[in-house]
C-alpha cells in the first residue's frame, strides 16, 4: 500500500498542471515525485512534434552528461522498446534477466556516474506518445513493483506536461470546433483532434504571420476570408514546455465580420485605427477620397458610433482588423500586437 506521503505527494503532482509556469511547475513535480520514491535523480522528455527528437523539458538530480543523453539517446535503445510495451514502468532491478544492466546504454551513461538502479514510464495523452519519466537512485533495488505503480498512477499528470501540442492548444484557447496548427518556418504541426487551418494557403496571409513571428508581440486576432467565408484568426505565441523560437499557434474558426461590415468597410476601419487620413486610405485602396468619406459614414453608423476615433479604438478593442502586411516596420502589423 502506498504512504500516505506518497498520496499526498501524487496528489499535489496532479495539481500543478493547472499551473500556468510550466518549467517551474515540472521541476516541482519531479521533485515530489523524487521525494516520494526516494531516488536520487528525475527528469521529463518531451517529444518535439516537428522533428520527433526527444527534449529534455525539466530535471533533477542528473548532471548534464547523464541527463542529456537519456533525453537524446535512451529512444534510440532497445530498451526504449519495452518501455512502450510495457503496462508497467518498468525498472532496472526488476528487468528479466538484466540485459539493461549488462548494456552499454547503463555501462556508458549511468553507472559512471553512481547510478544502481532506475525505471521509466512512457508517456501517452488521448494515445498519442509524447515523452518519458526517468528516475535513477544510487541504491540497487530501489524501485520495486510499490515504486512501479506510483510512477504509473501520476503518468497523466507527466503527459499533460510534455505534450507540446496539447499545452499549445490549452494555452492558446483554443475552442473544440477551432482548426488550429502550430507553425515554424516552413513546417506546420496540426492539433490533435483539429484540422488544418486552411488560412494558411493563403499567400498573403503568410505575409503576415512572418511579420508577426519578427515582432515583440504575443497575440494577434484578425478576420481573414477564406473562400468568401470569413474567420475569426488568432495567432499566438504559445508557452511551451521545450522552448522552440519562432513557433507560432494559429487558430481560426468560421465568423461572420461585426456589425454587418462589409469587406470594404472592415478594410477602411483597419485604416481608420492606424491613424491614416481619408485620403491616404484612397490611395492605399485605389478608391477616390469620395468613395472613402461614404464608407467612414457607414462605419460609424454600423458601429454605432461618433468619430473616427470612436471607430478606431472600437476595432482594436473587438480587434475588427483585417491587417495590412508589407508596410515599413510592419506598421500594418504592429500597431494592433498584444504584447503581455
Amino acid at each position: 500500500m502506498p504512504t500516505y506521503r506518497q498520496v499526498a505527494a501524487a496528489a499535489e503532482i496532479g495539481m500543478l498542471v493547472h499551473e500556468r509556469d510550466t518549467t517551474a511547475a515540472c521541476q516541482e513535480m519531479l521533485r515530489l515525485l523524487k521525494e516520494a520514491v526516494s531516488s536520487d535523480a528525475a527528469s521529463l522528455v518531451a517529444v518535439d512534434p516537428f522533428d520527433g527528437e526527444h527534449r529534455q523539458v525539466a530535471g533533477v538530480g542528473y548532471a548534464a552528461e547523464v541527463s542529456q543523453p537519456l533525453a537524446e539517446e535512451f529512444a534510440r535503445t532497445q530498451w526504449f522498446g519495452d518501455v512502450l510495451a510495457n503496462r508497467l514502468p518498468p525498472s532496472i532491478s526488476e528487468e528479466p534477466g538484466q540485459s539493461f544492466r549488462r548494456g552499454w546504454f547503463y555501462a556508458q551513461h549511468l553507472r559512471p556516474a553512481g547510478f544502481r538502479d532506475g525505471m521509466t514510464g512512457a508517456l501517452r495523452r488521448d494515445g498519442r506518445y509524447v515523452g518519458l519519466v526517468h528516475l535513477s537512485s544510487e541504491k540497487r533495488g530501489a524501485f520495486d513493483g510499490a515504486a512501479r505503480r506510483l510512477l504509473a498512477s501520476v503518468i497523466p499528470a507527466f503527459a499533460t506536461m510534455a505534450d507540446i501540442a496539447g499545452r499549445a492548444v490549452q494555452a492558446g484557447g483554443v475552442q473544440h470546433a477551432d482548426c488550429a496548427a502550430l507553425v515554424r518556418g516552413d513546417k506546420i504541426v496540426e492539433m490533435p483532434g483539429r484540422r488544418r487551418p486552411r488560412v494558411l494557403d493563403d499567400a498573403t496571409f503568410r505575409h503576415i504571420l512572418a511579420e508577426f513571428r519578427e515582432s515583440a508581440g504575443r497575440r494577434l486576432q484578425l478576420f481573414w476570408p477564406v473562400d468568401r467565408v470569413w474567420h475569426r484568426v488568432a495567432l499566438v505565441v504559445p508557452d511551451l514546455p521545450v522552448p522552440r523560437p519562432g513557433t507560432v499557434l494559429v487558430h481560426t474558426r468560421p465568423a461572420p465580420i461585426p456589425y454587418g461590415l462589409t469587406s470594404r468597410e472592415l478594410d477602411v476601419l483597419t485604416r481608420l485605427a492606424m491613424g491614416m487620413t481619408n485620403d491616404v486610405i484612397a490611395e492605399d485602396l485605389f478608391l477616390s477620397p469620395r468613395t472613402i468619406h461614404t464608407h467612414v459614414a457607414h462605419v460609424l453608423q454600423k458601429t454605432g458610433t461618433a468619430t473616427r476615433t470612436e471607430a478606431a479604438t472600437l476595432a482594436v478593442r473587438e480587434s475588427i482588423l483585417r491587417p495590412v502586411p508589407g508596410l515599413p516596420r510592419r506598421a500594418g502589423i504592429t500597431c494592433f500586437l498584444d504584447r503581455g
